[in-house]
């Protein structure tokens, strides 16, 4: 099989890696440095070049086009491909507006029914600066389009929100992104992440995983793309996995079919554990970051084969395969990440983390310069590891990362603690 995965990042790097394992021919577009170390052929097209990707799989006859960010998915790559007879694994441009518009998801989930925070919609600063005045609890402000995984503010004070609002509708932080914002109902407990691979009318869950957004240790800090996860998350066991499926997931497959726009690829439901019960933050139409990374890990068998039969309605759950072994990964980023941060930064140590049992190195924003591995994003790696149990996955993936070394580096150093804590009490 000859397979085009599209995106640059760790979660890419995990998708090639995977994949691979099965692939006769193997593309990247654009790749970075480590599927490039990894043998795969990086192609230098851009994620948002639709006719340069829809040319090339053309012209290297793709059986399989795996888009892996979303940017490609809300500009229509499926669209494109699926009318030239090249399967991509993905959702159309009119599902990937879950992701794409927050407005479009809350306006879907309340047809569908699904539970998710009361909000309101806002163009205008002075409007929504009144509603958190009249609000009892900041709420939470989001950027409604695309934002990189950081157009949200959970704000502590009224003042942070009323600055959040300003730096979105009023100093445009986020470009045409934050031109509309959400304001968001704030809710208490504890997140958890929810994949499901969909064929337009099934949804098989993937196993939980719990992904940490904040940048710093005790989730403090700005909001980032994902500091580290782990799956599976103690939070959600595999029997709680069906139940929520059917309240998250199954109602808005359920609504865009009825719309005439079956959802086929990942469907990924970020959930709010509540006191009051699950209730959904956000979607996104693609393997998250890095989520993705653990969760292939632990997937046995063919990963190309499962996603062709979501791609043609055919998905069979019960082909879907687990290794009962925990996976965490642990990002490495650059100082000043997720605002401005140096580029170019050497990285050493990469062969010897990579050679510990278990344990493996995604690449997410790096490159190759001169034989030498360099830094070319925030996110730099994710050091991820396979380990009996959440504890021994934790010490693989720590210890892993004391062999590399960057200058300004920085990573949390309490990836997994919440899971443990959690199974502490159990105990």
């Amino acid at each position: 099989m000859r397979i085009l995965v599209i995106g640059s990042g760790g979660r890419e790097h995990a998708l090639a890696w995977k994949l691979g394992q099965n692939a006769e021919t193997l593309f990247v577009a654009p790749g970075n440095g480590g599927t490039e170390a990894d043998g795969v052929r990086n192609v230098p097209l851009a994620v948002d070049d639709l006719d340069g990707l829809a040319d090339f799989c053309r012209r290297e006859r793709i059986d399989l086009a795996v888009p892996g960010p979303e940017l490609p998915l809300t500009l229509g790559i499926t669209d494109r491909l699926m009318a030239a007879g090249i399967p991509c694994f993905g959702p159309d441009a009119y599902c990937a507006q879950l992701e794409g518009s927050k407005s479009f998801a809350k306006e879907v989930m309340a047809a569908a029914g699904v539970p998710t925070a009361a909000s309101a919609v806002f163009t205008d600063a002075g409007a929504a600066r009144e509603y958190i005045r009249d609000s009892a609890v900041p709420p939470v402000i989001k950027a409604d389009g695309l934002a990189a995984g950081k157009g949200v503010v959970v704000a502590r004070t009224t003042r942070e929100a009323l600055d959040a609002v300003d730096a979105m509708l009023e100093s445009r932080s986020f470009g045409a992104a934050g031109e509309r914002i959400l304001l968001e109902e704030r809710l208490t407990g504890e997140e958890v992440s929810l994949l499901c691979l969909c064929d337009g009318e099934r949804a098989a869950p993937l196993p939980s995983a719990q992904d940490h957004k904040a940048a710093w240790d005790n989730d403090e800090g700005p909001n980032t793309g994902g500091m580290g996860a782990y799956s599976p998350a103690p939070i959600l066991p595999d029997d709680r996995l069906d139940a929520l499926a059917d309240v998250a997931v199954r109602p808005v497959l359920r609504e865009l079919a009825r719309r005439g726009h079956p959802f086929r690829g990942v469907l990924y439901a970020g959930l709010m554990m509540t006191p009051d019960g699950p209730r959904v933050l956000e979607y996104n139409v693609r393997f998250g970051d890095p989520e993705c990374q653990p969760l292939l890990m632990r997937l046995e068998g063919d990963l190309a084969a499962l996603m062709l039969d979501c791609v043609h309605g055919r998905l069979d759950p019960a082909r879907l395969a687990w290794s009962g072994k925990t996976a965490l990964g642990v990002v490495l980023a650059a100082r000043g990440y997720p605002g401005s941060y140096p580029k170019g930064m050497p990285i050493d140590g990469i062969a010897a983390a990579d050679a510990l049992p278990g344990v493996k190195v995604f690449h997410s924003g790096t490159r190759a310069e001169g034989g030498v591995i360099v830094s070319a994003g925030g996110r730099v790696l994710c050091v991820t590891a396979l380990g009996d149990g959440l504890a021994d996955a934790q010490a693989r993936a720590y210890a892993a990362l004391e062999k590399l070394r960057m200058p300004d580096a920085f990573y949390r150093r309490d990836i997994g603690a919440k899971g443990l804590r959690r199974l502490a009490r159990k105990a």
